[in-house]
């Protein structure tokens, strides 16, 4: 019990890096090509856990949406990064280098 809770707080640390670096790679997405993105990497989220973190990154005005009709059902909602997430971005993938340096470094030791 311990070791899953653990593995999950790890993930949602990156989730949000994960779904911007999504995002800009694609230009836009529906939540549901995020999660197969996230599934393709072995990275799975459920949709409990990405619309929550979807709507908390608009708030912040890191995404945008725009809708789109759907001819299989109802519209659909497509996200892609703001002005200012591009430079957020930026700052996470250089975060997400230095990290992946420090903690490979000690890991090596063990």
């Amino acid at each position: 019990m311990i070791l899953a809770n653990t593995q999950t707080q790890m993930r949602k640390g990156i989730l949000e890096y994960c779904i911007l670096s999504i995002l800009n790679s694609k230009k836009e997405a529906y939540p549901s090509e995020i999660l197969d993105t996230l599934k393709e990497a072995k990275l799975i989220v459920v949709e409990g856990t990405l619309y929550p973190l979807l709507t908390r990154l608009k708030n912040m005005e890191l995404l945008q949406y725009r809708w789109e009709e759907s001819s299989s059902g109802p519209p659909r909602k497509y996200y892609a990064l703001t002005k200012i997430s591009h430079a957020f971005l930026e700052e996470l993938s250089e975060t997400w280098k230095e990290l992946n340096i420090a903690v490979t470094k000690i890991t090596e030791k063990n």
